[in-house]
């Protein structure tokens, strides 16, 4: 492996993989984990008999990313590679795949399916892999789909059941989990351990060398001062008073400050309660309530301009939908008070300071002589939108050369990009015809992205975890990271607490490495047991509440005007995906609408129309026809936009897999025989 090198410090942090232990490596982002992995398995598949390498990614866009870049170049001169995603065909025979390859990069949803189906073509044993490879391992925990993996591997291992592969995971940060002391740090630490059966390893002799690979960037806080005056925020807010006063609050409900994450989730609370209590007064109330607080929360971050087009938004895809009093009240509040917000909304001089302070950082970065190339890290893809369009627009930014891009998730919704889309923005930032992308936290994690000088944090709270990842971004000698804040708010709070984070972080990995090795065994041990009791205790509350009613007895109501539309026992599974009506009756109860477009294309079925409920002028959204195997057109619909009628209550569910009745699967075949019987 003379073409092959490593730093000294990771050859340090390989040392113990390469003699066949369970390790996590813990290395900064852009200190070389990859490079790392693929090290150790390539020296796995020389000296190991019947070698098996399976690298998982938590992300599609990555498993191109590892095979082209990391693990194709350096093994695929001796050793036969394959990457798989649920994109690929090569998923509908992943069994096959695994037995015939050397390497195997795939995503974790797709090993999971593996191990769970028994189809000889697509099933997979753990013992048939001998070196598992989990990539961003920090994910490892609650219910994610590699703590499914483990969980496999922790129930064979805790019964003694065959042979298991090697772990090697691959972290920037495990986090504290929220925990705030060093002793629940410890604690979470441990759990990322135990859930990996591996223990975790950094630079102990190198920490120089590493330190000068991946230099830590000037950190600037770029503080906003709160503005003087707010005449259209305060506008908005006296508009979500008065449907307060008209709602007529629950005694027992008390809503904390409007324009907050906090006052989201109370009025979120409320329109489910008004639901359950067949309230539509409160329910609708709640709703509208929430786009007055998404406009105020846009307008803190963002132009006066953008949270109104919000709520123009929302109001035009409220026409021609009033049911009842309550529709005529809400929408005739916003007509009233139209002319006048736009009008607030366009007075530059209460504009927000915030994007006065976001310029100015930009431009004193891309004025300089050096070539400068940069990333601006915001919350939605709602943002990313609007802070291109300023970008576009801002004739300051566009003379100091500024060429700005989108880059969000990849995804199945008509909002997301496709990892087309991602990749030629990418190639396009890396030859140069772009040097500012506008991102959520999709560029935070595992894209290849190149070196910036410049990272911006902008109108975000998240973890240290995700903190770390985009100063990781920052790679560039004398390199910039920004947060614009406004002084005391709280992404400056967050911020600084997420210092502070990262800091016990690294101690309580210091204190686990410290543990002697019968003391993190006896640990590990006695955490991995408690994983699996708790897993089958879960489970077994799982099948209780799914089996809390019949099918039968509930009933399907539209969850804005409440008309009941069709029966549990009507609702079918399909391919473990889809939850669809194929009730012929069901069709009475809806219109369709316009042909859904998706980013990609799928083997069995292609989307049909979106589908509104019929009832008056209700046009609910419910979701979609799609057209299965040519034949079947069936209705394809989010429990979301439907209330659930119990013998005993009301209910609300987020998603399909928290009804509490049993959905049986569908059959194609019973389908067709209908349709037979329909034109005999």
């Amino acid at each position: 492996m003379a073409d092959f090198q490593l730093r000294s410090y990771q050859e340090e942090v390989v040392e113990r993989a390469l003699r066949g232990e369970n390790i996590i490596i813990w290395l900064p982002t852009g200190g070389g984990k990859t490079r790392a992995a693929v090290y150790v398995a390539r020296r796995h598949l020389e000296t190991t008999k019947n070698a098996k390498v399976v690298v998982l990614v938590n992300k599609v866009h990555l498993v191109d990313q590892h095979y082209t870049k990391e693990f194709k170049p350096h093994l695929g001169d001796r050793f036969k590679l394959a990457k798989v995603s649920g994109e690929s065909d090569e998923k509908d025979f992943f069994g096959k795949v695994v037995k015939k390859e050397d390497v195997v990069i795939c995503t974790a949803q797709i090993l999971y399916n593996a191990l769970t189906n028994k189809e000889e073509t697509r099933h997979v044993e753990l013992s048939d892999i001998t070196l598992l490879i989990i990539d961003e391992c920090h994910h490892t925990h609650k219910e994610s789909v590699y703590n499914k993996v483990m969980r496999h591997y922790l129930e064979k291992k805790l019964k003694g059941q065959g042979r298991l592969p090697q772990i090697l995971g691959l972290t920037a940060s495990p986090g504290t989990g929220g925990g705030r002391t060093l002793e629940n740090a410890v604690d979470h630490v441990l759990q990322i351990c135990a859930n990996l059966d591996s223990a975790i390893v950094s630079t102990k002799n190198y920490v120089p060398e590493l330190t000068k690979k991946v230099p830590r960037p000037i950190k600037t806080f770029d503080i906003v001062e709160k503005r003087v005056a707010d005449p259209f925020g305060d506008h908005l807010k006296w508009m979500m008073q008065q449907i307060h006063e008209v709602m007529a609050l629950p005694p027992d409900v008390r809503l904390r400050e409007c324009g907050t994450q906090e006052y989201e989730a109370d009025v979120v609370i409320l329109e489910q309660r008004g639901v359950r209590e067949d309230n539509r007064l409160l329910a609708q109330c709640a709703l509208h309530l929430r786009q007055y607080n998404d406009a105020l929360l846009i307008n803190d971050t963002l132009r006066m301009m953008d949270a109104f087009h919000s709520l123009q938004e929302f109001y035009d895809s409220k026409e021609n939908t009033a049911i009842d009093g309550t529709d005529f009240l809400l929408l005739g509040l916003f007509q009233e008070n139209r002319v006048e917000l736009r009008k607030l909304a366009t007075d530059t001089v209460y504009e927000n300071p915030k994007m006065g302070k976001l310029e100015s950082v930009l431009l004193k970065q891309f004025s300089s002589n050096v070539e400068s190339k940069g990333i601006l890290f915001c919350k939605t893809r709602k943002s990313t939108h609007c802070l291109n369009d300023w970008v576009l627009k801002n004739r300051a930014l566009q003379s100091a050369g500024i060429k700005a891009a989108i880059l969000t998730g990849a995804g199945n919704g008509c909002t997301h990009m496709t990892q087309n889309e991602q990749a030629e923005t990418i190639r396009k930032f890396r030859g140069g015809k772009l040097n500012l992308l506008i991102s959520t936290s999709v560029a935070e994690e595992g894209l290849d992205i190149p070196e910036c000088n410049l990272v911006v944090r902008y109108g975000l709270l998240t973890n240290e975890i995700a903190q770390q990842q985009a100063i990781g971004r920052a790679r560039a000698q004398e390199s910039q990271y920004s947060v614009v804040a406004q002084a005391g708010g709280r992404e400056f709070r967050r911020e600084q607490i997420n210092e502070d984070l990262e800091v016990l972080t690294g101690q309580a990995i210091a204190k686990v490495q410290q543990m002697n090795q019968q003391e993190f065994r006896r640990k590990i041990i006695e955490l991995q047991a408690e994983a699996i009791i708790s897993c089958k205790v879960m489970q077994n509350q799982k099948t209780e509440k799914k089996s809390r009613y019949a099918a039968s007895d509930i009933q399907l109501l539209c969850r804005n005007c409440f008309h009941p539309v069709a029966s549990g026992s009507d609702i079918k599974l399909l391919d473990n995906v889809h939850y669809v009506n194929p009730n012929r009756e069901f069709r009475r109860h809806y219109n369709t609408g316009v042909q859904v477009r998706l980013p990609r294309t799928f083997e069995d079925w292609e989307p049909g129309c979106s589908i509104r409920c019929s009832n008056g002028q209700c046009n609910k959204d419910w979701g979609f026809e799609m057209k299965y195997k040519k034949i079947a057109l069936l209705p394809n619909i989010a429990i979301k936009n439907f209330a659930i009628q119990t013998p005993d209550e009301r209910l609300t569910v987020k998603k399909w897999k928290d009804v509490p009745f049993t959905v049986e699967d569908f059959s194609f075949q019973e389908f067709c025989e209908d349709l037979d019987d329909l034109f005999d």
